[in-house]
């Protein structure tokens, strides 16, 4: 019999975001501290997919972003590739600010990757992320090199830190910025192949907010190899 918790359930639409990145970048670290509000005490390297589940409210709509966030180690991953991205709804890039290879050749293998498997900007909503900011080491990536290079992708772009708690919102800002994105698309859930195209990104940008029209909503997690 029906009931209105299993109703809501059944409406809720379900996007698959993929965050992309070279191994020790902190893509574990930015989905839990997305999912839970809090960074996470120990991290080992992720071996396999580590999949997490937020769910959230945008613009009275009730959503899932699934955040796969996969080993960085071609090792890892070379088997699981076509897994990886089928059905992929958004792109999270992410490279360390304080590691130039991170940044470039690495985000080149990655967008390469994506482009491969028929994924682009032009398809679904992507961003590049710097993470690790509450370092700043010398001879890091210029904020402004990265939002060139951003921009010339046709992508937004940010810099946060997933371990400073005084930037958590800069963290709910990157996902929040897709959730609109996906939001805002015609049809259901898990649409790659949709007539329908993402708003286009407005260029190169460094907002860091706090979109104050979405909810948030208790996590969940489980760990996939």
């Amino acid at each position: 019999m029906s009931t209105p918790a299993l109703d809501q359930k059944l409406k809720r639409r379900t996007f698959k975001v993929i965050v992309l990145g070279d191994a020790g970048v902190g893509k574990t670290c930015l989905t839990f501290r997305f999912c839970s509000g809090s960074f996470p005490d120990g991290v080992d390297s992720t071996i396999g997919v580590d999949f997490r589940e937020k769910n959230l409210t945008v613009d009275g709509e009730d959503i899932r972003l699934q955040l796969w966030d996969t080993a960085g180690q071609e090792r890892f991953r070379r088997s699981m590739i076509s897994h990886y991205y089928r059905n992929a709804n958004a792109v999270v890039f992410v490279y360390d600010i304080n590691c130039k290879n991170s940044f470039t050749p690495g985000l080149d293998k990655w967008i390469a990757e994506c482009e491969a498997q028929g994924l682009t900007p032009s398809k679904i909503p992507m961003v590049v992320l710097g993470n690790k900011a509450d370092i700043q080491k010398s001879g890091c990536v210029p904020t402004l090199v990265a939002q060139r290079y951003a921009d010339e992708r046709g992508m937004p772009h940010f810099e946060t830190s997933a371990k400073d708690d005084s930037k958590s919102d800069h963290v709910d800002a990157v996902f929040m910025t897709l959730a609109h994105k996906l939001k805002h698309y015609r049809s259901g859930a898990m649409f790659l192949n949709s007539s329908s195209s993402p708003e286009k990104a407005t260029g190169s940008v460094r907002i860091l907010y706090q979109n104050k029209s979405i909810q948030e909503e208790p996590y969940n997690c489980c760990y996939i190899i």
